[in-house]
């Protein structure tokens, strides 16, 4: 059976075809009743539209591609979660690509992407090389989520409010009595940002000699690694700060196996407020990064563009909150 054409939907709605095209691009010059019997029409024939032939129109592929610096990063799903309702109200589809991977294979990151003609590039995470972002900026609207490196000209960054995130931490720890107070800090401006102002709170609260940072790559090994260096020491910190949850699972796991109980003989903080701090035997205190917020500004910073490209990148810092749970109490000494 042959599928119905824009022609049919045209005829049994009773209109012409350039009115139904007006109705499938989303106008709103289309009367209602004309627009609920073009749907109507839609819904009882299963017709739909020809995206390639469209595009070729339209000179558009109503297409965004979304370059993932980490793929494992869970923080990212909640960051994609409120990127893309908006993209999709707006008649847009999301391309996923693994930055990692291309880097592996030497190839520029944003290049498949910009081979399949994608209308705008987000990119979320931390980039080895954001420079290389100069040129994919010069041919599409782009957007970096959840990132601090400098941005190329014209380019919107959206990010949560790290130096504001850290300083929720430290002090909430401070405010239970914590003074020997340990960072496991990441990389890249995140990880700086984060450290920096857990370093200036510190200070702030005359705690600066009792403040101690140990380098991490911010994953669970990582932070296990860590934390049995820290707790090993004879003056143990009372508290971990840890520069994501997933480092801090890590910190968890290496208290319990030297016998150490959480929070009772050490509390432990970790950052992003991803599902794995929601899981019941972990109930992690956390800072909730915002990520939904992040996502969907992102996607507005996008669309933006696309009304109106050129101007000035602008700075877009969604606000952190901290979500105490189970990992967390007043230390028994100090």
């Amino acid at each position: 059976m042959k599928p119905p054409t824009i022609r049919d939907v045209a005829e049994q709605a009773g209109v012409s075809k350039s009115l139904v095209s007006l109705v499938l691009r989303g106008s709103e010059q289309v009367r209602p009743e004309k627009r609920e019997a073009v749907l109507r029409a839609v819904r009882e024939l299963g017709y739909r539209p020809n995206a390639a032939a469209r595009s070729l129109s339209e000179q558009r592929t109503r297409t965004v591609g979304v370059l993932l610096n980490d793929l494992r990063n869970p923080w990212f799903v909640d960051l994609l979660d409120g990127l893309n309702p908006l993209l999709h109200d707006n008649g847009l589809r999301m391309l996923l690509a693994d930055a990692r991977l291309n880097r592996r294979t030497g190839q520029d990151p944003t290049d498949p992407l910009l081979d399949l003609r994608v209308d705008g590039l987000v990119v979320v995470g931390t980039l080895p090389d954001p420079a290389a972002l100069g040129t994919a900026a010069e041919r599409v609207p782009l957007v970096v989520a959840g990132a601090r490196e400098p941005a190329p000209a014209g380019v919107d960054v959206v990010a949560g409010d790290d130096e504001r995130g850290a300083r929720l931490v430290t002090e909430h720890l401070i405010g239970l009595g914590h003074r020997r107070i340990a960072h496991l800090a990441g990389y890249g401006a995140v990880g700086e940002l984060r450290r920096r102002s857990f370093e200036a709170t510190m200070r702030e609260h005359g705690l600066a000699n009792q403040a101690v940072v140990e380098a991490g790559d911010m994953t669970e090994e990582g932070g296990y690694r860590t934390t049995v260096r820290l707790l090993s020491r004879p003056d143990r910190p009372t508290a971990l700060f840890a520069v994501n949850d997933i480092a801090s699972v890590g910190a968890i796991s290496a208290a319990e196996e030297l016998g150490l109980r959480v929070p009772h003989d050490v509390s432990v903080v970790g950052y992003d407020n991803t599902s794995i701090s929601r899981l019941r035997h972990v109930w992690l205190t956390t800072v909730d990064n915002a990520g939904h917020e992040v996502g969907r500004r992102a996607a507005r910073c996008l669309l933006d563009r696309f009304e109106g490209p050129g101007g000035e990148g602008q700075l877009h810092l969604a606000a952190p909150t901290l979500e105490i749970r189970g990992t967390t109490a007043a230390p028994l000494t100090d």
